[in-house]
């Protein structure tokens, strides 16, 4: 296990460079001047010159590389142009509800997903697997914006039950807080539960036809304890897999929905930035979503060798 973790952080840390060698060129290569955007364009060339020399905009893209990453190492992310405060703080300050937002997303999405994945498997090609698996297309195919802007009217404009936007912060209350999150979680949830009950579906009734399943049953274990003792811990692999992808998808992708409900969260900070040509806090953003990913896929691969041991034998 101990030779298994180091190579696999090895290979997170060669992932995690050439990640941030791919952002950092690909950003550079967008057009427009940041100087330009700061200054505006009645800026004299003079004013251009010095504020590009004070952004380091001037020297080559390798040593503007290299002192970037020296910083990220380092944790000093930059300056935002746009905000004129550390991106560091910025982000930090976005993620606290961010990171609420897609944690209730997930919890939602697995609190619906994997009951009704389970019982449509076991209740296989009866009509309660055939309700699921068409509510489940329909959801996979309804964009979350789309979902999040009919539950604005929904439940918003039309019945008055909820906010329509906006984030009174933490400071107003955990109630108030996961109250603004909860139609902009379920906006997100719905489309990544449709994809969840399938996985879930297919892998327990992959597992339901393997010979200790069997054996339970014939030695007298009922078809709901079986299910959930022998069949649905087996199964776990593949589902644990599409949460993980989940989570990671649900925070870099709550851009759309963050700004549907006008929630000032990274997703919109994002936005923000891209809009404004801010290049660094666009660099450090992107990023934060890739380490995130390649992180959580991380250890979504070491969480396989806790719940199947067989997985250890073999690995290379």
């Amino acid at each position: 296990m101990i030779s298994i973790l180091i190579r696999r952080i090895l290979s997170l840390i060669v992932t995690l460079l050439v990640v941030s060698l791919l952002i950092f060129v690909v950003m550079d290569l967008l057009p427009g001047d940041p100087a330009a955007i700061v200054l505006g364009t009645s800026a004299s060339p003079e004013t251009l010159a010095a504020l590009r020399t004070q952004m380091g905009l001037d020297q080559p893209l390798p040593v503007r590389y290299l002192a970037w990453l020296w910083g990220v190492f380092q944790g000093d992310l930059g300056q935002s142009y746009t905000y004129g405060v550390p991106v560091a703080g910025l982000i930090a300050e976005r993620l606290t509800l961010t990171l609420p937002l897609a944690l209730m997303a997930v919890l939602l999405s697995v609190g619906i997903a994997v009951p009704l994945g389970v019982q449509a498997a076991k209740k296989h090609n009866g009509m309660f697997d055939a309700i699921v698996g068409a509510v489940s297309y329909v959801s996979i195919a309804v964009p979350a914006f789309w979902v999040g802007l009919l539950s604005i009217i929904l439940f918003s404009t039309l019945l008055g039950w909820m906010p329509a936007g906006g984030f009174p912060g933490w400071d107003a209350g955990l109630l108030a807080g996961l109250q603004a999150l909860l139609l902009p979680a379920i906006a997100l949830a719905l489309p990544q539960a449709g994809v969840l009950t399938r996985v879930a579906r297919a892998a327990v009734l992959d597992v339901m036809n393997e010979d200790y399943v069997r054996t339970a049953r014939a030695k007298g274990l009922g078809e709901g304890a079986a299910l959930w003792r022998h069949a649905v811990p087996n199964a776990l692999v593949p589902v644990v897999t599409m949460i993980g992808m989940q989570f990671t998808f649900l925070i870099a992708g709550a851009v759309l929905v963050e700004n549907v409900f006008n929630l000032p969260g990274l997703g919109r900070l994002a936005y923000q930035s891209l809009a404004q040509r801010d290049i660094v806090v666009m660099q450090d953003v992107v990023l934060f979503f890739s380490a995130l990913v390649i992180v959580v896929n991380f250890l979504v691969d070491l969480l396989y060798l806790v719940i199947d041991p067989r997985l250890r034998v073999g690995v290379k």
